[in-house]
């Protein structure tokens, strides 16, 4: 299965090619929504459709990067149009074996995990990803 291979700082994540429908380069600022969670850096409009823009490192519960991100990976989540800011893309790989990953705090959120040239890759679960963000959301009721 091919995947969109891309890094938050150092470390490498997949996303199914088909649960991504582009990667762009980010503007210089979002939109912010009111109170809205930490890790949604706000709102863009991208040819007319409204798209929430979330720190993948956020989400993940990862630190505090060097690296400003480069790319917005935009998903194909049908109506709702859902963007990770990513350090950089580095292309589309095939992945065979993906091993199940360790619970975690994000393990709603990562699928498995493959190697990639002899480096570790973390596969993302596209559904996973978009339930991550809605409980963002409700966790704040």
């Amino acid at each position: 299965m091919r995947h969109v291979i891309f890094r938050v700082e150092k470390e490498r994540y997949g996303l199914p090619l088909s649960a991504v429908r582009e990667v762009v380069v980010p503007p210089g600022r979002f939109t912010r929504v009111p109170r809205a969670p930490a890790a949604v850096s706000g709102v863009m409009n991208l040819r007319g459709r409204v798209v929430t823009v979330v720190e993948l490192r956020q989400l993940l519960g990862l630190p505090e990067g060097q690296s400003p991100p480069a790319r917005l990976l935009l998903l194909d989540r049908g109506r709702r149009d859902l963007g990770f800011l990513v350090t950089d893309v580095d292309g589309i790989e095939a992945l065979e074996r993906v091993s199940a990953a360790a619970p975690g705090k994000a393990a709603l959120a990562v699928r498995g995990v493959a190697r990639l040239k002899g480096l570790g890759v973390t596969v993302l679960d596209p559904e996973g990803l978009d339930a991550a963000v809605v409980a963002l959301f409700t966790s704040q009721k």
